[in-house]
């Protein structure tokens, strides 16, 4: 089972952060070259405790669709999403805020994964869904970063919040 963890720090406050990562919105716009779009449960907005989610996309050139929900919600230090539909056999996505100092906060992702279709799957996780999650992931991050440390951050998060 592949797990692959991220840090990220990220020049804002940690509510800030915690609200942009939860933004289904912005977790769309920063996928574009996925052409991932909310079809069903939260399309917009930001999600919650207990809500789902289920993108569409295209992933190695084939179609894929995902429903997650959010099982663990804590702000502003924790949410976690887990697969309920979809292509892996199983996935774990916990999200992680500590503060850091004034307005600088830590964002720690731990994304376990397993893929389907048994010694197959296991092959593919070597050769090629490791990699692509990471990547996925560290372009999420890369552009949940530039929004919170601009002004950008306004687009996303409702007046009041961030």
């Amino acid at each position: 089972m592949p797990r692959i963890e991220l840090l990220t720090t990220i020049h804002a406050p940690i509510a800030r952060v915690f609200d942009l990562a939860r933004s289904v919105d912005l977790h769309s716009d920063s996928m574009a070259n996925t052409g991932e779009k909310t079809v069903g449960g939260v399309t917009s907005g930001l999600i919650g405790a207990d809500e789902t989610v289920t993108w569409r996309a295209r992933h190695f050139g084939v179609p894929q669709r995902l429903t997650s929900r959010i099982t663990h919600f804590e702000p502003p230090h924790r949410f976690s999403d887990r697969m309920v539909r979809g292509a892996f056999r199983r996935f774990d996505h916990d999200h992680y805020f500590a503060f850091q100092a004034e307005n600088v906060t830590l964002m720690r992702d731990v994304f376990d994964f397993d893929a389907p279709l048994g010694w197959l799957g296991r092959l593919a996780n070597v050769l090629l869904l490791t990699r692509h999650m990471r990547k996925f992931l560290l372009q999420r991050n890369a552009a949940l970063k530039a929004v919170a440390e601009s002004d950008h951050w306004h687009r996303y998060l409702p007046a009041g919040l961030g």
